[in-house]
């Protein structure tokens, strides 16, 4: 099965193309895409690597999609050209967050003995502000608990409320630092690129979770400036 990944939501992206199945999994393409320029890049960076697997668009078995959190702009770009491809090619399509492909990620690297049932994420939101992901460990995947816009404080307390405290798993060094200061083990790891993305919808895709097409949409978590703009009108 030939799978095409895309992630647009941070500052710097990538896109994938794999090849793989119920027991095996291969990284063919693993391209990175500079931040800023995802419009203009997006759509060559994907004709050149299937181009140099002889492939074309029709050949791809499986489009899997970082829908959030992120850029606004960044994600409309790579969801609206997988919604394209999958509606007009017929494909499937299965979009993960990259709070939860860090956390099936973090299951992965651990051992059964290991294994805690349940795994916190978390990224830097900026203004003082966390993306924060908590999942139940399903076996080798997860399931969502909540996926939220939190304040680093907001973050903190609701850690020392738990017990015992879960590792908080982020690739922001920042994040990891704020999190030790207040007394609870968080792990510095990398963020997610597209092969792992792929990785991850592949998986989903055997267990049948899908999205059609006409209801994949970003997982912003928190409202655009414009829009809180908005809300405090009178």
């Amino acid at each position: 099965m030939i799978i095409l990944a895309i992630d647009t939501s941070g500052r710097e992206g990538s896109l994938a193309l794999c090849n793989g199945d119920a027991s095996s999994f291969e990284v063919l393409e693993l391209v990175p895409l500079a931040g800023r320029t995802y419009a203009e890049q997006l759509i060559p960076q994907v004709a050149a690597a299937l181009a140099r697997r002889s492939l074309t668009n029709a050949d791809v078995d499986l489009f899997v999609v970082a829908s959030g959190p992120g850029s606004f702009t960044g994600l409309r770009v790579g969801l609206s050209l997988v919604k394209a491809l999958g509606e007009v090619l017929k494909k499937p399509i299965v979009a993960v967050t990259i709070l939860e492909t860090i956390a099936v990620n973090a299951l992965r690297s651990l051992d059964g003995a290991s294994r805690p049932a349940r795994i916190l994420t978390a990224l830097d939101a900026q203004r003082s502000e966390l993306f924060a992901g908590e999942y139940e460990a399903q076996g080798a995947d997860v399931a969502k608990v909540t996926e939220s816009v939190v304040s680093v404080t907001e973050f903190k307390t609701r850690l020392s409320a738990l017990s015992p405290v879960p590792v908080t798993y982020t690739p922001d060094e920042n994040v990891a630092t704020s999190v030790r200061e207040s007394g609870s083990p968080a792990e510095l790891v990398a963020r997610p690129t597209a092969d792992s993305i792929a990785r991850l919808g592949l998986q989903r895709y055997m267990a049948g979770r899908t999205i059609a097409a006409e209801d994949l949409d970003a997982e912003y978590i928190r409202r655009s400036d414009a829009e809180v703009m908005l809300s405090q009108k009178p």
